[in-house]
């Protein structure tokens, strides 16, 4: 879309009333949530009676949920991998009664990427509703910045021309990288900043060199200090973005200056704003994002998780008064949770577009577990996912846990705190959600801050296994500041998990230690994950490190940790 076509007033106040009355929909859609499960269970089992799943499910003698919990166990993709590869080869009819337009990726950063089918109907009822209601609080209170084409720097969205394809020749790609207007017809769904000078990249760039088109985005919006709005769901890019302003200075000065993109003819040298952003650099030590858009307001991208602990710092480096909001909860397979206001972390239940059930996060998820519905969840606990739409994925275990913080309009409202995996080598289960809020409360507790962590068990020379937490502080910190930290982590590892503290208090586990690394020793791990071919919005925030190469290539040669 170009910036004209942005900018047209008849289509800006289309966009605002399409987003807000999403967002409105959702909310009365709150006070009902019992009415809405039951017609969205109600819609799926109709319109997929007649699929090959369906008549082995029983679909048509459906009535209620209690039927449906009996005649479909709970399913991760694995499960359902047999009928996606076989809907992907071409065949119709098997989850889903209509087929597959797409096949989104997964967002996990290695091993084979997931195929989930994308259809028509799926994404009129199911996405384009939560995808729309997702932009409501900017539109909301920042619709100065989303109506103008070069306001947001959105590095989420990335569309490709030429993606992997399916046996059946439908594309395969990750949701960042689709044109929804194109290929479904949504020409609404085009995301702010996606008509800025920044969005489409020179066709001699390869679509496989990350690296260098998050630079060429990067010096394209630094050529614009009016630029406002950040979106990047995942946290990390927000992080690395001062980073890399630090690392590609000199070559974005000069490519402003000549007028070049790459290297590149582009248009017009630009001395004034080359000449503008040296003096910049002269009269401050460090450059930020702060100082190159000194206008910016607001930052959208997931807050939870890992995150927590070091975002609230790095929102000072683009400016005191930004404004952060939360992305949505949820994936690739469905949605689950939205903000429909200016909460810094929760979003209310989608209770329009599936099913959703929930299991206790600290037990087991298996085919048959027990299932609590939305008003029977608690605050401050931690729950399995599971969901069931029209898409064709039924009581899907989507791999996410979340925190209820409160209940709202009828609804939980919830955040995301981590995969469900397990750390678990002598019996002490431990989860993201746990550990991170350990290392909030030690932090917390000392005062002391991180711009990342991690952590690994393991044994040395044979002994006792024991937690190592790789942080890389903020500023640094003294052996008795760090010996201290450690001793509150374990405390806090405790109180969070009583299997921690049980194979603790057992002697199967040695206190919890920490290793502090030098500056920059978690960006550079992840520049090389860019460099080895993973797309900057899959690379993210990872707390458990087991494995022994990715710990050393962190980690590097450190001193005994404390």
């Amino acid at each position: 879309m170009s910036a004209v076509e942005w900018t047209n007033p008849d289509r800006l106040r289309r966009y605002r009333e399409r987003v807000l009355g999403e967002q409105r929909i959702l909310r009365e859609a709150c006070g009902d949530a019992d009415g809405h499960r039951q017609r969205v269970l109600e819609d799926m089992l109709e319109f997929n009676a007649d699929t090959e799943f369906g008549r082995k499910h029983g679909f048509r003698q459906i009535r209620d949920l209690d039927d449906f919990r009996k005649a479909v166990p709970i399913s991760d993709y694995s499960a359902l991998e047999p009928w996606i590869e076989r809907m992907a080869a071409g065949e119709s009819g098997l989850l889903t009664d209509d087929d597959p337009a797409i096949y989104f990726t997964s967002s996990g950063t290695t091993g084979a990427h997931k195929k989930i089918p994308v259809t028509p109907r799926f994404m009129k009822t199911v996405f384009l509703p939560f995808y729309y209601a997702m932009w409501a609080p900017m539109a909301e209170h920042f619709w100065d910045v989303l109506a103008r084409p070069d306001a947001v720097l959105n590095l989420k969205q990335d569309v490709l021309t030429t993606p992997r394809t399916t046996a059946s020749g439908r594309p395969h790609l990750g949701a960042s990288q689709v044109d929804l207007g194109a290929v479904f017809g949504e020409t609404l769904a085009a995301e702010p900043g996606t008509s800025a000078p920044w969005a489409e990249l020179p066709s001699a760039v390869s679509e496989d060199d990350h690296a260098e088109r998050q630079y060429l985005r990067l010096r394209l919006a630094v050529e614009n200090r009016d630029v406002q709005g950040i979106v990047a769901f995942n946290p990390a890019m927000i992080a690395a973005l001062p980073h890399q302003l630090a690392q590609w200075w000199p070559r974005i000065l000069k490519d402003i200056r000549d007028g070049t993109l790459g290297g590149r003819p582009h248009h017009s040298p630009n001395p004034r704003r080359a000449a503008e952003l040296e003096q910049l650099a002269r009269y401050h030590r460090t450059i930020r994002p702060s100082l190159v858009w000194p206008g910016m307001k607001v930052i959208l991208s997931w807050t939870t998780g890992v995150a927590s602990l070091y975002l609230p710092r790095v929102r000072e480096e683009f400016g005191a008064g930004v404004t952060l909001l939360p992305a949505p909860v949820g994936a690739s397979e469905g949605p689950v949770g939205v903000a429909l206001d200016r909460h810094s972390a929760a979003g209310s239940l989608v209770v329009t577009a599936a099913v959703h059930e929930f299991v206790d996060a600290d037990t087991d998820l298996t085919a048959d577990s027990q299932t609590l519905l939305p008003h029977e969840l608690e605050p401050n606990r931690d729950y399995h996912v599971v969901f069931s739409h029209v898409g064709g994925l039924y009581r899907y275990a989507m791999g996410d846990v979340v925190r209820v913080l409160d209940h709202a309009d009828g609804v939980p409202r919830m955040e995301y705190v981590g995969r469900a995996t397990l750390s678990d080598a002598v019996g002490e289960r431990l989860r993201d959600g746990q550990v991170v809020r350990a290392l909030r409360d030690a932090l917390g507790a000392t005062g002391l801050e991180v711009r990342n962590a991690a952590c690994r068990v393991a044994a040395t020379d044979g002994r006792t296994p024991s937690y190592t937490f790789a942080v890389e502080p903020w500023t640094p910190w003294s052996d008795h500041e760090a010996s201290r930290f450690a001793r509150l982590l374990d405390t806090s590892l405790r109180k969070e998990s009583v299997h921690y503290g049980r194979t603790r208090a057992e002697g199967c586990l040695e206190p919890a230690s920490v290793l502090r690394l030098p500056e920059g020793a978690f960006q550079r791990q992840w520049d090389a994950t860019v460099a080895g071919g993973v797309r900057f919005t899959q690379v993210k925030d990872r707390l458990f490190r087991q494995d022994g190469d990715q710990w050393r290539q962190l980690t590097g040669d450190m001193p005994n940790p404390h």
